[in-house]
């Protein structure tokens, strides 16, 4: 029986039918330590690509299709705020950036203030309007 080392001539002959070779291009060492490398290494990671697993950036619902707060408009102001406390959901919940969250806070402020909506609670004729988020699913979790 021939005998290299640990494998016997049949199953080395085996292996190169399959495709076992070494591989092409490997870097090696020299003298002062540092790495030559005639060819590139297939085992090192390709530059500039892009990661398959990052998410899509979230765009502010009033930011993606431009629209434009104002008091007069109850309707869109009352989306925003819980219909059973009149309170104003937070960033977290409604999904709006930063400066459209400080504009809806303001623009409903002044809108209760001057009389166009309800302080407490939401109008009847609102409360089947289409929702923009769900408040039981906020893309952070709440405090509560």
């Amino acid at each position: 029986m021939n005998t290299l080392g640990r494998f016997t001539r049949s199953s080395i002959l085996r292996l190169s039918s399959i495709g076992c070779r070494p591989a092409i291009g490997i870097v090696t060492p020299t003298r002062d330590n540092s790495t030559s490398s005639p060819n590139v290494d297939p085992d090192m990671p390709v530059d500039g690509l892009t990661n398959p697993y990052q998410q899509d950036r979230r765009c502010c619902v009033l930011c993606k299709y431009k629209v434009k707060v104002d008091y007069k408009n109850t309707r869109l102001l009352s989306q925003f705020m819980s219909p059973f406390t009149g309170k104003v959901y937070e960033r977290n919940i409604t999904g709006l950036c930063k400066t459209q969250q400080e504009i809806v806070e303001a623009e409903i402020k002044r809108s209760q203030s001057s009389g166009y909506l309800a302080i407490m609670l939401k109008k009847v004729e609102y409360l089947r309007d289409p929702k923009l988020y769900d408040p039981n699913r906020p893309i952070r979790p709440h405090r509560f």
